[in-house]
Parts: structure tokens; sequence; C-alpha cells
């Protein structure tokens, strides 16, 4: 029987496979020898499948990572602008947690749930506005001109 919670771990094995870059006769082979001969992940317990996952971790699969906090819930309509904000925090390599503070500054609601389409929007464009000043704050220092001062000091060496 399958129960949410093996179909949970299943699938973090799963990733675990590919992060780890596994073929199929590693994994049947580490399954064999964590889970008493068990060659399918189906057929393993609750428990054999946990000690599988630790197996993984061990390897180098990394934890979750709770840092980033989780996925705020939204409406379907809202789903795409949602999953463009997620884009840009990912982008920025900021956690959910930075897009909740923005909103309660910008509009004084304290999660993204609550937020209205228009508001939602709203966030989506500051964001979007970070992330270009953002990239043209790295390209001035990429190509150095961000620091006049610096090139019209070296001129007058000459």
């Amino acid at each position: 029987m399958s129960t949410p919670a093996k179909r949970g771990l299943i699938g973090a094995i799963k990733a675990g496979q590919a992060y780890l870059g596994w073929d199929d006769v590693t994994y049947r082979s580490v399954l064999s020898r964590l889970c008493n001969g068990k060659t399918s992940s189906t057929k393993c317990t609750l428990d054999e499948l946990q000690a599988v996952r630790e197996y993984m971790h061990d390897k180098g699969f990394p934890r979750y990572s709770a840092k980033h906090g989780r996925r705020p819930k939204v409406a379907k309509t809202r789903e795409s602008i949602l999953a463009k904000i997620h884009a840009l925090l990912a982008d920025a390599k900021r956690p959910w947690n930075y897009a909740e503070k923005m909103c309660d500054h910008m509009f004084h609601v304290k999660y993204i749930e609550w937020l209205t389409t228009e508001q939602l929007t709203k966030l989506m464009q500051a964001l979007s506005i970070d992330a270009s000043r953002r990239k043209k704050r790295e390209r001035n220092n990429e190509s150095g001109t961000g620091n006049r001062a610096a090139a019209v000091s070296s001129d007058t060496n000459c």
C-alpha cells in the first residue's frame, strides 16, 4: 500500500538518484544492500526508505534547506505572477521571507497569500526593478566604469 509519506520518500530518493548521477544498476544495488535484498523502492518499508535517503545525504545529496522558506499558496489566477516572483527571488538568491517583508513594507499586509492580484503584480514589478538595478550595478563593476574617480586619477599620471 502506498501512503503519501511513502510516495514523498520515493520522490526524494528518485531526486537523490538524479542528483548523485546514479544509473539504474547502482541505484538498485544500493536498495538491495540497504533494504534487505529488495530492488524496488515500492517494495521497501518507510524505515528502509528513510535509511536510503539518509545514505544519499551522506553521499552528498543536499538536505532540503529551510532558509528559503515555503512557497505561498495562491489562487490559480495568480499562479503565473507568483511563478515570476519565484524566478526573480531565485535569480537574486533571496528567500521567500524577503518577498514577505517587501509585502509588509509596501502594503502593510503580512502574508503574500493575502495580497490582491493588483498588489501581487506591484510586488513582482518591484522585484523586477530591483533585478534590473542589480544587473546594471554588476555591469558597471565588471566594465570598470563604476569608479570614475579612479579613471581620472590614472590619466594624470601620464
